[in-house]
């Protein structure tokens, strides 16, 4: 019987050391490898702003969010009393001191591959005020980490679109049953240019994008983009440019600042 305790006692010792040399050989394994790996990585071409292996991960996921996320997929709102009164400001780029807000005009270029003058409008803020209003309280999310409930109040883009007939390359209203003829993006300026944004045609046209030129019903603030901003919620706020003074239609990507910096094209929530 001792003696039977005793095989039991080695054999039990014997698997341990075995377990043991295991784990640590597949431990110094994974290392090795996550070493090898992160080299790899960092010996590769940059892709706009992000290492090429990283830019190709990021481009899948805005494909399969673009695949599945349509324009009947809303984010929640909230009763407006729900909204912060002190509301924290996402960036300040291409938010500059020497900004003329009684000279602003809102420049729009309906078809950017022409050079005709009657291509192009140039909008005041009673020109935006006039379309139908709408108001939207929601929680507001940052790339920085943070997130805030708010409310804004303004137009529609897609009230703004149809309006004034633009998206389309013939000048129509846009039609659903002719996709080829509306324009895929559209670009967004600050009146410097030194923040940009480019955004799907979808995304622009989803029921809770915004033109806002409200904030809890008041002005908005000239550090939260006075006289007009976007409100895009289905977005991280980075999509949210402040201080629009440009914008227009193209098929291929129009340039984005914080795309160029290293981040994703899509920045969907």
């Amino acid at each position: 019987m001792k003696n039977k305790e005793l095989k039991e006692e080695e054999t039990t010792r014997a698997n341990i050391r075995k377990r043991t040399i295991i784990s640590f050989g597949v431990f110094f394994l994974l290392i090795t490898l996550g070493i090898l790996g992160w080299k790899w990585l960092n010996n590769q071409d940059q892709s706009d702003g992000v290492l090429k292996p990283l830019r190709t991960v990021l481009n899948a996921n805005e494909k399969i969010n673009n695949a599945l996320v349509g324009t009947g997929h809303l984010v929640k709102e909230y009763p407006k009393s729900k909204a912060g009164n002190d509301v924290r400001v996402n960036g300040d780029v291409g938010m500059g001191d020497d900004f003329d807000a009684m000279h602003w005009k809102l420049t729009v270029n309906k078809h950017p591959e022409t050079t005709s003058p009657d291509s192009v409008l140039h909008l005041t803020m009673d020109d935006v005020r006039k379309l139908p209003y709408k108001d939207l309280t929601f929680d507001f999310k940052c790339i920085e980490g943070w997130s805030q409930i708010t409310n804004w109040g303004g137009t529609k883009f897609s009230d703004f679109l149809l309006h004034y007939h633009l998206g389309t390359h013939s000048g129509r209203d846009i039609d659903p049953n002719h996709p080829e003829d509306i324009y895929k993006y559209v670009g967004l300026m600050t009146p410097d240019s030194a923040y940009y944004v480019g955004i799907d045609m979808k995304s622009i046209m989803h029921p809770q994008t915004i033109l806002a030129y409200e904030m809890n019903d008041s002005i908005l603030p000239v550090n939260q983009g006075y006289p007009l901003r976007l409100i895009i919620p289905i977005k991280y706020g980075i999509k949210s440019i402040k201080r629009i003074g440009y914008i227009y239609f193209s098929d291929t990507r129009p340039k984005d600042y914080w795309f160029e910096h290293g981040y994703d094209y899509d920045a969907a929530l």
